[in-house]
């Protein structure tokens, strides 16, 4: 069994952006081996590894999504000189790319560069400022005729910059949106070995999270748990961001509250939070979360939902960090919810107080 930092530098140092996902999957699929009773892939791609809980037959199960896609680039033209036309896959800022390192995953992998010509060379109206995704490439460095060989429209391409620890318990990099959260539900699963629960476990690495929610619909229409809670990241505090938006890290899980959220599900998942006397801050959706219980919350008759986050900053670029105490917290505060699920609960699980 990896060490939990460890298993987690080894996903954000590799590929898996959203539609993508199998080199990712691989990974979470040999770390799940030993801590799961089943394992299988849905039609879409996403992991499902079954936990089975000790109650009698037929158990209720509690279904813990989350997304193992990243975001990324694809290429959309080859240019002349070898260059490579670019797009996006899930939202990227494209202030941040000039100058980042990529790995095109054409008929092998190949290293590249984003870059941008030079201010004069640009449209005058485009030469001041940061420069829009439509005017960035990429340079392999290799020959076109070797570029034309190798790479294909619709080739996608990842971050290529390293896992690196920052600090005593920090950690950056690419694709901890949400890896991160597949490292918490790794940790929860391991608490779980320890410990009688009644309930089944389906610990989900979702796909396709960042582009269409497709692996959190067809994963819960699947699997048709009572419970589902997404596990994801929000952003964390940093010089200059706004208070009232972001949340502490190293400090406390955040809880989600919102028309996704069901209130029942958010007060015992709060009981449980103080019963560990564990501080959590609470995040409002005044629409939707931007999460998988999106899709979680609507699947066949509805399925009472939840969203826990692990502050994360810098989000959505190729140096996004988190600390690796709010990793396990959130991973012991969900162990501690499922190993007190009772077979009751359900009867007891109200929109009100």
């Amino acid at each position: 069994m990896t060490e939990l930092k460890t298993f987690l530098k080894d996903m954000i140092s590799t590929s898996g952006l959203s539609g993508f996902e199998a080199p990712i999957r691989s990974i979470i699929t040999e770390e799940w081996k030993s801590l799961t009773d089943e394992q299988h892939v849905s039609a879409l791609g996403s992991l499902h590894g079954l936990k089975r809980g000790e109650g009698e037959d037929p158990r209720p199960s509690i279904l813990i999504a989350t997304h193992m896609d990243a975001i990324g680039l694809m290429v959309t033209r080859l240019l002349p000189g070898g260059f490579l036309h670019i797009t996006e896959i899930g939202g990227i800022d494209a202030r941040v790319l000039p100058g980042m390192p990529v790995m095109v995953h054409g008929r092998e992998d190949i290293p590249g560069i984003v870059v941008q010509p030079p201010a004069f060379l640009l449209p005058e109206d485009k030469a001041s400022g940061p420069v829009g995704l439509g005017q960035l490439l990429i340079d392999t460095g290799l020959p076109e005729n070797k570029v034309t060989e190798l790479v294909r429209v619709g080739d996608t391409i990842s971050f290529n910059t390293p896992a690196t620890e920052l600090g005593d318990d920090g950690l950056s990099g690419h694709s901890l949106d949400n890896r991160a959260s597949v490292a918490a539900l790794t940790h929860c699963l391991r608490l779980l070995q320890r410990r009688k629960h009644q309930w089944d476990v389906w610990a989900v690495a979702t796909a396709q999270e960042e582009e269409t929610l497709g692996g959190a619909f067809t994963s819960a229409y699947e699997l048709r748990p009572k419970l589902a809670i997404a596990v994801d990241v929000t952003f964390g505090t940093s010089p200059g961001s706004p208070g009232h938006k972001t949340f502490k890290m190293g400090s406390a899980p955040v809880l989600g509250w919102g028309p996704n959220i069901h209130p029942g599900l958010h007060r015992a998942l709060k009981k449980t939070a103080d019963k560990l006397e564990l501080k959590t801050e609470f995040e409002t959706h005044t629409r939707y979360s931007g999460t998988d219980a999106v899709a979680l919350q609507i699947v066949n008759e509805g399925i009472p939902a939840m969203v826990i986050s692990i502050p994360l900053r810098y989000m959505h670029t190729p140096v996004e960090m988190i600390l690796m105490k709010d990793v396990e917290r959130v991973g012991w505060l969900m162990a501690e919810f499922i190993t007190n699920l009772d077979t009751n609960f359900m009867n007891t699980l109200t929109l009100d107080e």
